[in-house]
């Protein structure tokens, strides 16, 4: 892909406005004088060079821009021009301090987001924001990655074909006649199923992605082993992969996760639950008898059970304990319907995150009769209770959050929690967050 116009050019113009921004809300919002906005302006330079909004070779990620980069610089910069007011002993209101954090993050943040679109949509007009990539062997694993290519175009990859010694669709031709190909055909990246070449090959290739300055990318034979998170280390000269340990079993990582629970929770305790659970209650009890909670055991971190809440979304019944709800389930009141749709009966596990016994994100608690159904029946399933549950979680977002009809819907829930205890961020986890938000939004309806 040939980004030197973006980067050469669009990328200056855009902190020359990003600074424009900044030197307009210092002025407007705290009233700084222009013979006192020369150290800000040099922080926020500094700041931008050291902290760039990159675009990468995927895609100009919207979430990443808003979630991490952005909050990062922006508190960074108050933090700085605060202790330069305080060194010059310029005074400031709290109220003018908290305004001005929050609009500096909203302007930039809703101004690149408006720039990236408008930039990714040009550059894919022009045909120059696209990674041309080639596949190097077919098999089950690169037929996969030839799906994802054709139907994540927010990737911007741009497949060509195959080279293989098969006869199969897509084939540009044999292994020896691919190098000439990605030559004449600016080809930027290869992907190279491993077990399909011999060693020889293998070196032949390496040495020649590496003359030729092209991006080399291998699938591995082994995908139970490879689709672990692995760490990358040497013994000598010679290169090592140990399995890496699950990330939020690291103090510090269970530190941040547990900051976030606690910081997040309260802000929808206090700011939403505390004035919407009074009319809530009133709705559920105007329409039938019974307690404004349902309170549910379920399996959590350690295998250890733990009190569940929900806002109850039926009628009083015996098999409330053993009996999944079902899309059209007699059990469920109207309130309830409707609160189920738009996951309102899920709030007061805000609670549990609170105390300490969910997250805000990870796998979803089950029913005890589905946990003690599964966890001898599918490879790897007690791997779920290493962690928290969630209140909402990556399989959830990917698809899977509906009725348990058949072994296979379990079978994909675990895959996927799964993956998200053995390769944790904080950033995925705020990626779960939106994806969350932007379902309920739609109103899809779940029936777990």
């Amino acid at each position: 892909m040939n980004d030197r116009f973006y980067t050469q050019l669009l990328r200056p113009v855009l902190y020359i406005i990003d600074l424009l921004l900044v030197c307009l809300l210092l002025i407007k919002l705290l009233a700084v004088n222009i013979n006192i906005i020369i150290a800000p302006i040099l922080f926020w330079t500094i700041l931008s060079l050291f902290s760039p909004l990159k675009n990468g070779n995927k895609t100009l990620r919207i979430i990443r821009i808003i979630c991490v980069t952005l909050i990062v610089r922006v508190s960074l910069f108050l933090l700085l021009i605060l202790s330069y007011f305080y060194i010059i002993d310029y005074k400031i209101g709290v109220f003018k301090i908290v305004n001005f954090y929050f609009s500096l993050f909203f302007v930039l943040s809703l101004w690149r987001i408006l720039a990236f679109i408008l930039i990714k949509r040009y550059l894919r007009y022009k045909g120059i924001y696209y990674n041309n990539v080639i596949i190097i062997g077919h098999n089950d694993s690169t037929k996969k990655l030839e799906y994802f290519f054709e139907h994540n175009k927010d990737h911007n990859y741009k497949f060509k074909g195959f080279f293989t010694n098969k006869e199969t669709k897509k084939k540009l031709g044999n292994i020896s006649q691919s190098f000439n190909y990605i030559k004449e055909n600016k080809i930027d990246e290869i992907y190279c199923s491993v077990k399909e070449l011999s060693d020889e090959q293998m070196t032949e290739l390496v040495y020649f992605a590496d003359n030729n300055l092209k991006t080399l990318k291998l699938i591995p034979n082994n995908k139970y082993v490879f689709s672990k998170k692995l760490k990358f280390e040497n013994h000598d000269l010679i290169p090592i992969f140990s399995l890496s340990n699950i990330p939020l079993k690291d103090n510090l990582n269970i530190i941040i996760k547990r900051t976030f629970d606690i910081a997040f929770s309260l802000l929808v305790i206090i700011g939403f639950l505390s004035w919407f659970t009074p009319l809530i209650a009133l709705l559920i009890l105007f329409e039938s008898r019974g307690d404004v909670f349902f309170k549910q055991l379920r399996y959590g971190a350690d295998f250890k059970l733990f009190a569940c809440y929900k806002f109850r979304s039926m009628s009083s019944n015996m098999e409330s304990d053993s009996v999944q709800a079902s899309k059209n389930d007699m059990r469920v009141t109207k309130v309830g319907k409707f609160i189920r749709k738009t996951s309102i009966d899920e709030l007061p596990q805000f609670y549990n995150v609170l105390f300490g016994s969910m997250s805000v994100v990870g796998p979803r608690p089950l029913l005890l009769s589905h946990t003690n159904d599964y966890k001898n029946k599918i490879n790897k399933f007690m791997v779920r209770h290493t962690v928290k549950p969630g209140i909402t979680g990556l399989a959830q977002v990917s698809g899977y959050r509906g009725n348990i009809e058949k072994d296979s819907d379990m079978h994909n829930r675990v895959k996927y929690d799964i993956f998200y205890i053995e390769n944790w961020s904080m950033f995925l986890d705020l990626k779960i967050i939106i994806k969350t938000v932007l379902n309920v939004i739609k109103g899809e309806e779940k029936a777990y």
